[in-house]
């Protein structure tokens, strides 16, 4: 019995026989699972931040660089795992992601207002690479430097956003519910990664993840903690 990539047969017939699972068993089908589950929970991870920013129309404490640099970030691990053949459920919601992504950029620019010109030459640049990249019509010597250089990329992400926040003592309109959706799913990531014996690259990226996300959403409930003390305080 085979749904989406997963066999129940040896689950089922386990629990026909009256005995749990066994962990090689029961752990690859969890993988699958929570990889779908993952895919699922991505349809909608950057929704709170935009629904954020609409309602206030403010990007107040928003990094744009690292919003920008997750895109390319996405834009290369899609790609990378499209052409070399992972599983749906080990790369799905980074197509989902990637949409936000730009729909998030596109509403920051929109709120950032005036912006200088020089600045619109990084979207302009990404549209005219992104789809020979996403098309996997590059070198894969290219390929394999670009997949390892995201890694770097997603951490000069989150690092812009950590600065500004530490700067400000502020998290300004950055969502807390898209930031432990984030966080979650790099955790779930690695899990899923390394029970897909997905590359080491691929589980470091979802490592880096995890700490980058975790970082921020710290800073969250630190700073979101000492704004409601001071509110108090003013009372």
């Amino acid at each position: 019995m085979e749904f989406l990539g997963m066999d129940f047969r040896c689950a089922i017939g386990s629990l026909r026989d009256g005995q749990f699972p066994e962990k090689d068993c029961l752990l690859p089908l969890i993988s699958k699972l929570l990889g779908y589950c993952i895919v699922a929970a991505s349809t909608t991870v950057k929704l709170p931040q935009i629904l954020k920013i609409l309602k206030h129309r403010s990007v107040a404490g928003l990094s744009l660089v690292g919003f920008e640099l997750e895109v390319v970030g996405y834009t290369i691990a899609l790609a990378y795992c499209l052409h070399n053949g992972l599983p749906f459920s080990a790369y799905g919601e980074l197509a989902f992601l990637l949409i936000q992504a730009i729909i998030l950029v596109a509403i920051i620019y929109y709120f950032s207002q005036p912006i200088p010109a020089v600045t619109w030459i990084r979207p302009l640049i990404y549209c005219a690479v992104a789809p020979t990249v996403l098309a996997g019509q590059i070198d894969p010597v290219l390929f394999e430097a670009l997949y390892a250089s995201q890694h770097a990329i997603f951490l000069f992400a989150r690092i812009p956003q950590i600065l500004k926040n530490f700067s400000n003592k502020s998290t300004g309109q950055l969502s807390f519910l898209t930031c432990l959706m984030n966080f979650a799913g790099s955790m779930v990531r690695v899990f899923t990664s390394m029970q897909e014996k997905a590359p080491t690259s691929v589980i470091m990226g979802s490592a880096i993840g995890v700490m980058a996300h975790g970082t921020i959403l710290s800073q969250i409930l630190i700073y979101q903690k000492q704004e409601a003390k001071k509110e108090k305080k003013e009372k």
